[in-house]
Order: structure tokens, then sequence, then C-alpha cells
């Protein structure tokens, strides 16, 4: 549903390396740096509902920061104590309830990631009524669908949302509320502001009405709303239910390690189960806290100003960041004294001496200083950049899972990490592989907890995707994969992408992308099968967006279409060496625009192709 037409991914910019704690290596104390087993337990929790988690953790740690936001980009970051979170909670969903009558309504949250989203959204799962998080980068005609079909009585925004909201507000005569953020505008006919909202709620919980938190909450309750990206058709509404939410919260200890010490950097948009699950709902269960990112343009600022410890990412930008901090290894003439340190502490690792932190510090001090977990999720990643992260002393992790899973149904366990994979199921799921190959590969399906209710209003779909297999509910998952023997999980494509030849073979374009996202000179590409007029047989094809920068770096300037084209031509030929003829790329097209994406930045390769033949 998101058309991203002009998202670039910053020009990251690091500082000269200057490697002078390779200079140090000497004076490091082994002993002191000798890997001793953690005296950790690894146990999962059982928490019935983010409600019950929400009022444990807020009184627990109470004075301590939880979101950590600039509001004026030329200010400090400003914290936002546990304390003042619940009380914030509590007064607005009494609000909502009270004043505004809301309880058990739908209510659109939509806006950018900041301090009253987070409060709206707890609002709605503690007591208020259906939560619709909706993307925020949606043209007006989407949002005004999207409110539409949710059937909301109210539709809390932005600021930065407020002109769209006023061009549809007419059109949505059935929405009984808009609620701005950040504002104190008192209710005047359908509008009115949060934090007025807040103040009144306050008013009546200091006058001793303690309803709000005294609403009992069923498991198993239609909560929240969340309509998918649609990166292959349209957009379905995934009905989760409280249970569904909280499991992920008690599973993912199982495997990370998290405490009230860690600090998680939010970067990608909270409307996304993977945001809202794992980078809120996770951290606030273990007492951790949350700096909101401003922008891409100052993830590195950002980094330093805050120094997270965990980071949660997709492909593209993990992959943007090894980029760029490796092209300024290049520039400070400094890859050989790096490659030769990530050989050296790598054997040291291996006989239990850690000092990859002392040795990389300036190239970690570029991204906080403190980062210890990177997590990648939504799409597939080169595993060699999974490996890089790893040697320069971050722990990198894969998760997976969808929409439907409320988001997680594997992760990697960070005791026992193998890069590559998308990690083992999590402790209340099960993973299966329908139908392997002689490969072992088939369509992924997953029996979880966090398994959505179903699809909103559509109860041939959810027949579709969840299948009863002994008496159990499994969800076809719609990705291709094999599990190894220790039962980690291996995605190689997704089965609605697949490229079927005359013969049978199938082709999984993202295995192809991978090889060809290691070409410098590829921004980004899209592997698809191309029809041709006289022949049944698909054309392997490959759209690709090239790097003008690298190109201009390797090759020099003022290179025409067709020299840019040849450049790129020959370094697929090289790809094609490496791949089973039936795989190789037949034919280039170089996009002069940007790819259609979704909020989580994957090219919607059905909107793509919709579109060429448009």
């Amino acid at each position: 549903m998101r058309i991203l037409k002009d998202f670039k991914i910053p020009n990251f910019k690091f500082p000269k390396l200057k490697m002078e704690s390779i200079n140090e290596i000497e004076e490091i104390n082994i002993e002191e740096n000798t890997s001793k087993k953690k005296n950790i337990k690894y146990e999962t929790k059982n928490y019935k509902t983010i409600k019950e988690v929400f009022d444990e953790v807020t009184k627990k740690f109470a004075k301590k920061e939880f979101i950590l936001e600039k509001f004026d980009h030329k200010e400090q970051f400003q914290e936002i104590s546990y304390e003042k979170f619940r009380s914030d909670v509590i007064s607005c969903g009494t609000g909502l309830n009270k004043i505004l009558n809301l309880k058990d309504k739908r209510v659109v949250i939509i806006g950018e990631n900041t301090y009253h989203w987070y409060v709206s959204y707890m609002a709605m799962l503690c007591g208020t009524g259906i939560a619709v998080p909706v993307d925020k980068e949606l043209p007006a005609n989407e949002i005004e669908n999207v409110i539409k079909r949710s059937k909301a009585s109210a539709i809390i925004f932005s600021k930065k949302k407020k002109e769209i909201i006023k061009k549809i507000k007419n059109n949505l005569p059935s929405v009984e509320y808009f609620i701005e953020m950040n504002s104190n505008e008192v209710l005047q006919e359908r509008n009115v502001g949060i934090d007025y909202i807040i103040d009144q709620g306050r008013r009546i919980v200091e006058s001793g009405d303690n309803s709000y938190m005294e609403i009992p909450i069923d498991p198993e309750e239609f909560k929240v709303l969340i309509f998918t990206s649609g990166t292959t058709s349209n957009a379905k509404g995934v009905m989760i239910c409280n249970r569904n939410l909280v499991e992920n919260v008690n599973v993912v200890p199982a495997y990370v390690y998290l405490d009230e010490n860690d600090r998680f950097f939010s970067i990608l948009p909270l409307h996304h189960t993977y945001e809202s699950s794992i980078g809120f709902l996770l951290p606030m269960s273990r007492g951790s806290s949350i700096a909101i990112c401003e922008g891409l343009k100052y993830i590195v600022p950002n980094l330093k100003e805050t120094k997270p410890t965990a980071l949660l990412a997709v492909p593209v930008l993990i992959e943007n960041l090894y980029k760029k901090i490796n092209e300024n290894i290049v520039k400070s003439k400094k890859d050989k004294i790096v490659k030769s340190m990530i050989y050296l502490t790598n054997a040291l690792k291996g006989v239990n001496i850690d000092i990859k932190r002392k040795v990389f510090k300036e190239i970690l001090e570029n991204l906080g200083g403190k980062l210890r977990i990177i997590v990648s999720a939504a799409a597939p990643i080169d595993a060699n950049i999974g490996k890089w992260v790893k040697d320069i002393g971050i722990e990198f992790l894969q998760g997976y899972g969808l929409t439907e899973t409320a988001p997680i149904a594997a992760l990697t366990p960070e005791f026992e990490p193998r890069i590559g994979s998308a990690g083992k199921a999590v402790t209340c799921a099960e993973l299966k592989i329908l139908n392997p190959n002689e490969n072992g590969e088939g369509e992924v399906l997953i029996k979880s907890e966090t398994l959505m209710m179903g699809y909103y209003e559509d109860e041939v779909a959810t027949n579709e995707a969840i299948e009863i297999i002994d008496g159990s509910r499994w969800f076809h998952a719609g990705d291709i994969g094999y599990l190894d023997e220790d039962g980690y999980l291996y995605i190689t494509g997704r089965s609605k992408n697949v490229i079927v030849t005359q013969n049978g073979k199938n082709i999984y374009p993202e295995e192809i992308e991978l090889m060809l996202g290691t070409i410098p000179e590829i921004k980004e590409c899209m592997v698809y099968g191309k029809e041709q007029e006289k022949s049944k047989e698909l054309l392997i094809s490959v759209k690709v967006i090239p790097d003008y920068e690298k190109i201009e770096e390797l090759h020099g300037k003022d290179l025409s279409e067709e020299e840019i084209y040849n450049i790129i031509w020959e370094e697929i030929k090289k790809v094609n060496r490496k791949l089973t003829a039936y795989k190789a790329i037949k034919h280039l097209e170089i996009k002069k625009d940007e790819f259609i994406k979704t909020t989580t930045m994957k090219i919607k390769r059905y909107a793509e192709l919709q579109k060429d033949k448009k």
C-alpha cells in the first residue's frame, strides 16, 4: 500500500578513522578480557495480557527513563520516565472512555514515531478499544479507505498529518472525534487535543475514579487491527488479540537477554508490528528505554547522542551502514589493519579471549559506542554482512515472522547464533516445511500462540491462509525455506514471487538478488520472470537502479547510459557464472525511477509488475 517514490537512504558520514586502539593491544589485560560464561538465566515469562505487563513494569521502574525524544531538533533529547508514561496512559484511557465514550470502539492512530503514539496505543491495549495503527505515508484516499474499512469512531493523528486529515474529514461522517497529538485544543464539536483529554482524564483519576485500571482484559479479545503492506496483493486487515502480542514479550527473553540497562533505538515505523511489538512492548516489559530517531538522515548523530544497546533494522539499512563504514575504512587507509585485526580477534575469541570491542572501539563509537545487538528482519540479508557485524564485536541476530504472527515466529538465540539463518522457532511456536523437495525446501508453515485471529471480514482469505492439521491451526507463510537438523530456518524465497520454468524448475528471485547485491555498481535490483510475446517461457530478467556515485568513483565521470549498462551487464555475467544455467539473468533493464516499496523497504513486486503492464 505504501509508495516510497522518493525514498533514499541518507549518505551516512563518518569521521576519518585513526584506529589508535590498535596500538593499545599490548596494554590489554588478557585475563580481564577472557570470556566467561555470563551468569544469565534465559527464561520465558508468563504474562497473560499487555495490561498486566504495563501495570507491573511501570510501577517497578517508575523513576527510570523510558522514552527519549527530541521535540525540537535544536534541543537535547528529553527523557520521559515510566512513572509519567503510566500516568499519561491511565489519564488518556480514562479521558477517552469517560469524556469521549470510546470504550470498545475502534480508534485509528496515525503519525510519526512520537511519545503520544506510544501513549495512545497503550491506552487502547489496556482498556479503551481496538487500536488501528495506520501507515503515515499512505496517500489521502488510502487513509480514508482504511478509516472507513475499519469502521473507526475516532482518529488520533500527529501534527504532520493535520492537513491530510482536514482534506478527508468531510468524507468521514461516522468518525466521532478527530484527536490531535501534542495539542491542548479543548473539545469543540468533533475536534480535540490529546493533551486536553489526558489533562481531563487525570482530573477524573485524581478525584478517586480508578475504573480504567479496573477494566478486565480478555487475552482472546480482538484488540488491534493492522492492514498489511500488500507487497504482493491488496492489503488485508489482520486481527490481533492481546494474547498474540503478549506472547512476543513472554518468549523473546528465552533467546535474548535484555534488562533495564538496555536501550532500543527506534527507526522503523510504529504502525508496523515488528516495531510496535519488538521495538516497544518488548523493551517496556524489560524496563529498557527507547530512543526515538528523528529521521533517517539523523541516524548517525542520534546514535551517538543516545548510545543505544539494541538496534532493530531492515536489511537495506544495515547494508548501507555496512557499505558506508567500509568505504570510510578504505578512505582512511585502514582496511588492511582492520582485516588483520578481524582475523586476530576471531582467533583469540576461539580460545575464549574476546577483545573485539576494545580493538574496534573507534568503529563502534560511530554507532554510539554501546551497541551490542543488531536484529535484522523483514527480508533476507547477505550472510557476509551479518558476519562482519559480528566480527567487529556486535551480536548479529535475525528474526522471522509476519504481521499475521504479530510478528515473531522465529529468532536467532544470542547464545547459539547461526548467521544466514532466520532463527529457530520461538518457544510458543512450531515450524514445519510443507511438501519439501529433494533439497528439503518447501513452503514454511507456522503454528504459534502469536498467530492472528484471522483476516478482518474475510473468512475466505482466512481459511486459505490457516489450515487445520491434526487439530492445530497452521499458517501458510508464503515463504519458501528449509530447516536444518537443529531446527534453524533458512528462507530461500517467497512462493508468490517464484518463477516457474517450462520444465518445472523453480527460481526464487531473492536468492539471485542477494548475489547481485554484492555488485558495488548496483544500488537496488528486482529479479522477475518477463513475459515474451512468442514464447510461454518466462525470460529471467532484472531491473537495476545503478549506484551512480560508486560507478563514478570506480569507472570515471560523464559515462553514457550505454557505458553504464555495459559495466553492470559485465558484472551480472560474472554472477551468472556462479548460477545454474536455468537461473541465469538473460535480460537487464536500467530503472530510471525508484521502486515502489512497503514501509519496511521491501520492493512491492506485484505493484511493479502491474505498473509495467499498464
